[in-house]
């Protein structure tokens, strides 16, 4: 008990800054302050929303009701989101530390674990991202799991196994991440459990005995239950994200890059182990073939820690742990790229605990094979590393304080990272400061000329200025090579209205049809095309287009573009009762009339 409040009070400790950080708009915005679902706290309708739902391109409904108790409790205040993120991180800390006392009896050894665990800088991206709670909500139930399991192999039975399967259920509700949990627990069979038949030699300090020995079929088909939930969770996720378009194709990233990205980021995960410096918030996927000195270097690297860890047949800890490393960031490795990332932080939360466990049972072996060589002192070179490593975490959760100081040391920490200058780019165009704004967009496309988001965003600054041949070119990049289907749908949009200023209507209605084509129904759509059948005198397709559009989504700027045509058609008693019923319950019908103006008049 002692150690398990020590431990939390060094994460609530470490993390305390996080309670000045505000809200960013990575993500944030669509998880907790702009949805609506959220923001309408824990009700029946927001349960049934987050079982349904692929919003924010994920199914997670657990995490998603978990961000809505969240809004129940502290409204918009991020302080509390932020913290109720800590203190779940000091509850998965605890549950190490627990897990692997019970499961290996080396108390001390296991509290190191925790402790590098629990103040590693790599872990913040977790802990200090309000959108990443779906990340340490699922590392609490794997853990849960984990015990569940430990709980189950001392005395199997159908009851302790059924709690395996739940906590794992509730895991994959939070995040897919943990669907390699059934390869983990063979590994967990092997040590630290001693499950596997093969002759072992049981540490002189284990206290009890080791459960019962059983053959490697036995132990696969254990886990075959648990398949399913991985596979359908596997299945669902890739639905959710096809449907959100985060899905990359080879056509972005081939299989060769894929494939060599991967051995790369392998080896930039082991050294933010051993050296967590320029922890950034998004390390851009590269689009050309690494050099081949650095995939050789690479391959080899990964090739000799490999045959080490499985030579070392005493030392089972590290072959545990290697493979623990290696397979539980396989779905999040890129061999299926979703996103622009090549490699993430929050990705390591569960992986690192097996480099954790190598790494201390290695020096404590070591330590007490070379005892007669070490004075007491010696401990403090540990001590020192956690401090050490504590410093750098706080400081760390000072880098998520706020967006454009986030989006700026993200590009002092990164090389080329068009990304960054996109969303720090959206940010500042938000605020007002549009110049600021289009110079991030035109750094973008200095380092990825095909870059769909800025050639998006340079469209309607453009626009604004009068440069609508400069503004088409943009909209036709974006149509051409953006993934994302809703993407393409707006860019057609752009152009119709863009070649209606400039009164090419024939090209603006095809705009617009392939935008309604991509995107059914879009009421903004359906007003293009109303006004183009407007110029071009075929007032009743006009009227219904803008009758479609106001079908679709009743507002007064439908009602009183449907009335001026009604009007022109020699309509008039129609006309002046739509005109009469929106200035009689309408409140901003002033707004929509100059609205309706603008649009009448191509401004």
């Amino acid at each position: 008990m002692l150690w398990c409040l020590v431990l939390t009070a060094i994460v609530l400790a470490s993390y305390n800054p996080v309670t000045q950080n505000r809200f960013l708009n990575y993500d944030d915005d669509g998880y907790i302050r702009e949805n609506v679902h959220v923001r309408a706290g824990l009700t029946w309708a927001t349960v049934k929303w987050a079982f349904t739902t692929y919003d924010a391109a994920n199914w997670h409904p657990l995490t998603w009701l978990s961000h809505a108790l969240d809004y129940e409790l502290f409204g918009l205040n991020p302080a509390g989101h932020h913290y109720m993120s800590v203190c779940i991180h000091a509850v998965n800390v605890v549950l190490l530390f627990l897990l692997l006392g019970s499961a290996t009896e080396f108390r001390w050894r296991s509290l190191m674990v925790a402790a590098l665990f629990a103040l590693h800088p790599i872990n913040v991206e977790s802990v200090a991202w309000a959108a990443e709670r779906k990340n340490v909500l699922s590392m609490m139930f794997f853990l849960l799991a984990l015990h569940a399991y430990l709980w189950y192999t001392r005395c199997p039975g159908v009851p302790r196994y059924s709690a395996v399967v739940l906590t794992f259920a509730l895991a994959l509700l939070c995040k897919p991440q943990v669907i390699t949990f059934p390869f983990l627990l063979c590994l967990l069979d092997y040590w630290p459990l001693y499950r596997i038949s093969a002759p072992v030699v049981v540490p002189p300090s284990t206290k009890t005995l080791p459960p019962p020995r059983l053959g490697w079929g036995w132990l696969i088909l254990e886990k075959v239950p648990l398949l399913p939930l991985s596979a359908a969770s596997a299945l669902v996720t890739m639905k959710a994200q096809s449907a959100g378009g985060t899905v990359k194709s080879l056509s972005l990233y081939s299989l060769p890059l894929r494939l060599e990205s991967v051995l790369i980021a392998y080896v930039r995960y082991l050294g933010k182990a051993v050296w967590p410096a320029k922890l950034a918030a998004l390390y851009p996927h590269p689009t050309e073939l690494y050099p081949m000195w650095q995939v050789g270097a690479a391959t080899a690297l990964l090739v000799l820690v490999t045959v080490f860890a499985l030579r070392a047949s005493d030392q089972r800890y590290l072959a545990v742990g290697w493979l623990w490393f290696m397979g539980s960031l396989v779905p999040m490795i890129g061999l299926v790229q979703v996103g622009a990332q090549a490699m993430a932080d929050r990705y390591a939360y569960i992986p690192f605990i097996g480099l954790f466990v190598m790494l201390t049972w290695l020096v404590a072996e070591w330590s007490t094979s070379h005892e007669r060589f070490l004075s007491g002192g010696w401990l403090a070179i540990p001590v020192a590393g956690l401090l050490v490593l504590g410093t750098l975490t706080y400081r760390q959760v000072g880098y998520w304080h706020d967006t454009e100081s986030f989006w700026l040391r993200t590009l002092q920490l990164t090389q080329d990272n068009y990304l960054a200058h996109d969303i720090l780019g959206y940010y500042l165009t938000s605020q007002g400061r549009t110049e600021e704004g289009a110079a991030h967009f035109r750094a973008a496309l200095a380092i990825r000329p095909i870059d769909p988001e800025a050639n998006m965003s340079l469209g309607p600054y453009e626009e604004a200025r009068g440069h609508l041949p400069e503004a088409i070119e943009r909209y036709q990049t974006v149509a051409f090579y953006a993934g994302n289907v809703g993407l393409r749908a707006t860019a057609f949009f752009n152009l119709g209205h863009a070649y209606r200023d400039m009164g090419e209507l024939a090209k603006a209605k095809k705009c617009f049809e392939i935008s309604l084509q991509l995107a059914p129904d879009q009421p903004v759509t359906l007003i293009g095309l109303g006004l183009v059948a407007e110029e071009n005198g075929d007032l009743p397709e006009a009227a219904r287009q803008f009758s479609r559009a106001l079908a679709v989504q009743p507002t007064d700027v439908e009602s009183l573009l449907l009335a001026n045509v009604l009007r022109r058609q020699g309509r008039a008693s129609e006309a002046a009762e739509i005109y009469k019923r929106v200035a009689r319950s309408s409140p901003t019908f002033v707004e929509a009339q100059t609205t309706v103006d603008s649009l009448l008049s191509r401004k």
